[in-house]
């Protein structure tokens, strides 16, 4: 059973209902189901030629190459059904069923015949395509022996999917197409296919503007010669009260052009020719107690054949309007109703020679309105949610990183497609004791507010147990405990590396994430080797870190997998296509000058193209500067009476040697201060560490946990002056809790020669 089937049958029936074409139908409706759903898919669709009369003739619609590794040998390419046959009865009865279920291994046979070997078990769902009059097809899909089998929950997934893909089918050959001028009117059988088709055009839009595009487009011209759409502004969303006047906004015109409107007068000070847009108002207020909110209260669609709604119509679309001139049974003024209130008003308008709205065709335009006003209803509260969660997931995300010592960063940030903008990628740069910085790079898996929550618990632990310095390993170890608790389904993967600038070293732990790049100084690109691991949330996995070089001048980029995974290429392919474009980047500068940070992020996305983006994207990249070992001085003290002053002079020869001696009497005063207090309270040997870069960082490590605080000492106190002074004297201080001790450090401004 799928994770979140509600998500795939919504993102998958969109997919499959924006479809043009049974061609487009059938393909969709493969991409959506595999690999998700099964392993491998292919259709059958009806021929119904004219040399195919009596008999059921189907036609296989292309194989998919997935199917290699699914069954062994080919569909036949075409399958003729015996009207008295166990397949033909399976299709009459349009219910989807799989393998050992009835009589599906007889129809099967009869479909495809004993050449393919399928898949034992329940692996196998055969899926009529049945569409309100007729069966148009039959879907396979089919799961590896090594996958689980089929059960309820997928059996009607499938069935639903395929139901909407029979009438995609069906309806590249039902909708009805533009009538001449002097055809007759359809009869009412033609009248409820119309309407079929066009609630299913307006119910592919995605947002307000495509679902108003989909009425104009399924009303002009099949139904009426023009239409005028207005929508309140600005649109209420759920329980939300107006605060002012009603007022309405013309959001879209349609009307009839072509060659099938040669033959209408249209007055030119109605229309360009040039132009789609009608002679109406843009803005329009619902005067209470008005002809218009009269019209609109009643909710019905009415004909403009009386005084009041004559007043209304030129209320609505202004009283200068050459569309005034439409009137009784050639105009239809329809309000859109949504689950609560009036959301807008949709004027349809036939010219004066051509045939008058009838009396039925009050219920097209009500069911036009209705579908429409619910899919304003639902593209508002989608787009208010989707605003919601993307706010929330940005601002658990950190707006700006840190600027640690001897590593430059850049990152970017691209929510994911408009069908699934909330994910749960984030990254994170958290500066640890003795300069050392994390990287972390994660994904929960799903898209939602909720994968959104569980970003933000996971990234924050991730922060906290930064804080504690413990091992890479440990801190996915942690994360992995803390998803558990947060629910069974709660899974994520994770990247963290921690950098030692002094060293020139990383430490990797991996869980279940793509693999980190490294793109060397010389232009050299790699794939790092890091332990795969399992995703976080998957519990009782030991976590494995290794220890790499990091040269100074190379960079490593960590992202997420929706950077290099997509429905057009799996993961590896990615990554290698990611690798190439590194090394095509790096050339660019030459070997002996790296890309710069920000131009090079912009470079890696550019390798997206058009349907990459199924999923958000997390990228992190860190150039490693690192420190030079003549720009580090270290030292170990006993914790004795004179350690104070061994550090005072130990940091002036340092100092000196550097050429920084206008900072020495600070640096000296305050070494001596927090030497004095570890010191007072350390019971084995305290460290002492000078850092020369940008600037100058003094790091005093001892083994007592307990962090010092900043506190104003009273007058007849010997102590508790010591950080007043730092904090006054300092560019920048603080304190750090390692797994034994803590270190207190702090830093001075001045050139790094």
């Amino acid at each position: 059973m799928l994770p979140d089937p509600q998500r795939f049958l919504a993102v998958s029936g969109r997919r499959i209902a924006r479809a043009e074409g049974a061609a487009q139908v059938v393909r969709e409706l493969c991409l959506s189901t595999v690999p998700e759903l099964a392993d491998g898919a292919f259709v059958y669709l009806a021929d119904h030629g004219p040399d195919r009369s009596g008999q059921l003739t189907l036609l296989l619609d292309g194989v998919p190459a997935e199917l290699g590794a699914v069954m062994g040998g080919t569909p036949p390419a075409e399958a003729v059904v015996p009207s008295d046959g166990v397949l033909a009865g399976f299709l009459r009865c349009g219910r989807t069923r799989g393998r050992g279920q009835d009589d599906v291994e007889e129809a099967l046979a009869e479909l495809l015949g004993t050449a393919p070997r399928l898949p034992q078990g329940n692996r196998v769902l055969l899926a009529p395509l049945r569409a309100p009059d007729a069966v148009v097809g039959v879907a396979v899909f089919l799961r590896r022996p090594d996958r689980e089998d089929f059960v309820a929950d997928d059996i009607a997934l499938a069935d639903t999917l395929s139901a909407q893909a029979a009438l995609g089918v069906s309806e590249d050959t039902a909708t009805p197409r533009v009538r001449p001028a002097d055809a007759p009117k359809a009869p009412d059988e033609d009248r409820l296919r119309y309407v079929g088709a066009a609630t299913r055009r307006i119910a592919r839009g995605f947002d307000t503007d495509e679902i108003v595009l989909g009425l104009c487009r399924a009303a002009v011209p099949t139904y009426s010669d023009a239409a005028l759409v207005y929508l309140r502004d600005p649109l209420p969303v759920g329980d939300e009260r107006p605060t002012g006047p009603d007022t309405l906004r013309l959001r879209r015109t349609d009307r009839m052009k072509g060659p099938a409107a040669e033959g209408l007068v249209w007055p030119v000070e109605t229309v360009d020719d040039e132009q789609d847009d009608l002679d109406a108002a843009d803005w329009s207020e619902v005067v209470p107690g008005g002809a218009l909110a009269e019209v609109l209260r009643g909710v019905r669609p009415v004909f403009a054949d009386d005084r009041a709604t004559r007043a209304a119509l030129s209320e609505l679309v202004g009283e200068d309007s050459g569309l005034n001139g439409w009137a009784g049974s050639h105009a239809i003024l329809a309000p859109l109703r949504g689950r609560r209130r009036v959301t807008g008003a949709v004027v349809f308008l036939r010219r004066p020679e051509r045939p008058a709205f009838e009396p039925a065709d009050l219920l097209v335009a009500a069911q036009l309105a209705t579908h429409t006003a619910l899919g304003v209803d639902k593209a508002v509260l989608y787009s208010r949610e989707a605003f919601i969660a993307d706010r929330l997931q940005r601002a658990m995300l950190p707006q700006t990183l840190p600027k640690p010592t001897g590593v430059r960063l850049a990152f970017r940030y691209l929510p994911a497609a408009e069908t699934a903008r909330v994910g749960g990628d984030w990254y994170d740069a958290i500066p640890l004791p003795g300069s050392r910085v994390a990287l972390v790079v994660g994904d929960v898996m799903g898209h939602s507010m909720t994968s959104a929550a569980v970003m933000g618990q996971l990234r924050t632990t991730a922060v906290t147990l930064a804080g504690l310095d413990l091992p890479p390993q440990e801190v996915l170890h942690h994360l992995d405990e803390q998803a558990q608790r947060l629910g069974t389904d709660r899974m994520a993967t994770c990247l963290y590396v921690v950098y030692d600038p002094v060293s020139h070293r990383i430490t990797v732990a991996n869980a279940g994430h793509p693999p980190p790049i490294l793109l060397h100084p010389g232009g050299k690109t790699e794939v790092l080797q890091v332990p795969p691991g399992a995703p976080i949330g998957v519990g009782g996995i030991d976590f494995e870190a290794v220890e790499l070089d990091a040269p100074a001048g190379a960079t490593l980029l960590l992202y997420t997998d929706g950077l290099v995974e997509s429905r057009l290429r799996d993961v590896w392919t990615g990554i290698e296509q990611l690798r190439e474009k590194l090394a095509a980047t790096a050339q660019l500068t030459g070997p002996d000058r790296p890309p710069p940070l920000e131009a090079l992020c912009d470079e890696v996305l550019d390798m997206l193209g058009p349907g990459d983006r199924d999923d958000d994207i997390a990228l992190l990249a860190a150039r490693f500067d690192g420190i030079a070992p003549s720009d580090v001085a270290y030292w170990t003290l006993q914790p004795e009476a004179s350690a104070p002053g061994r550090a005072r002079r130990l940091t002036r020869q340092a100092l000196a040697g550097w050429g920084l001696e206008e900072l020495t009497d600070t640096a000296e005063l305050l070494v001596s201060e927090i030497v004095t207090n570890a010191v007072r309270h350390a019971s084995r040997p305290i460290s002492l560490r000078l850092l020369r870069t940008d600037v100058l960082r003094c790091e005093v490590g001892d083994d007592v946990p307990q962090l010092p605080r900043l506190r104003r000492a009273s007058p007849d106190e010997e102590h508790g002056r010591g950080l007043y002074l730092v904090n006054r004297l300092a560019r920048r201080w603080g304190t750090t809790r390692l797994g034994i001790g803590k270190i207190v450090w702090f830093e001075l401004g001045g050139p790094a020669n």
